[in-house]
């Protein structure tokens, strides 16, 4: 089974939006636990620990266990999130596929590896 990372903005301007932004990388997830990989959502593995740490343990434990995943998908709105942008380039960099659809992910996923 692949291990899908989900990526987009986290962090915003309100409380409401924070809960908009995991709201919609939930949806996300579970569009690729539908297509039949495993989808690993940063969004709701550390929701509501803010303070428990420094943000950075929480970003780079998201950036270690997104290097360990087959793939990168985004939400629709990810290019807004600095956060985000910096998880596409590491992945990139490292070789890992980042799809900007579901669609895209879906025929990565049917290709024989």
């Amino acid at each position: 089974m692949k291990v899908v990372f989900i990526t987009g903005p986290y962090r915003d301007k309100s409380e409401w939006q924070v809960e908009l932004n995991i709201r919609a990388a939930e949806a996300l997830a579970l569009e690729v636990w539908k297509l039949g990989a495993a989808a690993h959502c940063p969004h709701k593995n550390t929701s509501r620990f803010g303070g428990a740490q420094p943000d950075k343990v929480w970003l780079d434990g998201d950036l270690e266990i997104m290097r360990r995943c087959d793939a990168v998908v985004c939400t629709a709105d990810w290019r807004r999130s600095e956060g985000a942008t910096a998880e596409v380039a590491t992945a990139r960099g490292l070789g890992i596929p980042v799809f900007e659809s579901v669609e895209g992910l879906a025929q990565w996923l049917k290709c024989p590896a």
